[in-house]
């Protein structure tokens, strides 16, 4: 099982950015899925962004549509490290972030890290 740190959360203003990083106990190159996600409030946890690495089907991301043109997830291989660079936050986007990663039949998830879009 890995162990996932994030960090990069913080207070931002509506239009603002911010890159969340999650570091990861070993290598993730060949992690199966890695993931952000996140949950507000009361809310229930919603994905976020996804990086599936599919045997057959290789390399591929996903975005939930509320975040889509303003959110980009990447990896650095050889940090180990899965970031999430989000622009033009806005208030809706509040929430704690959470980094997860699927391997070998294994779930593993971060602590979370706060973002907070506020004026």
């Amino acid at each position: 099982q890995v162990q996932l740190v994030e960090s990069g959360g913080g207070l931002v203003q509506p239009g603002g950015s911010l890159r969340l990083s999650c570091v990861a106990s070993r290598s993730i190159t060949d992690i199966y899925a890695m993931a952000w996600y996140r949950q507000a409030p009361g809310k229930q946890r919603e994905l976020v962004a996804r990086i599936l690495n599919g045997i057959t089907s290789g390399r591929s991301t996903t975005y939930r549509d509320s975040i889509k043109g303003r959110f980009t997830i990447s990896t650095d291989n050889d940090k180990n490290t899965m970031y999430l660079q989000m622009n033009s936050l806005k208030l809706e986007d509040t929430a704690v972030y959470y980094c997860n990663a699927v391997h070998g039949g294994h779930v593993s998830w971060g602590q979370g890290t706060q973002v907070t879009v506020s004026s």
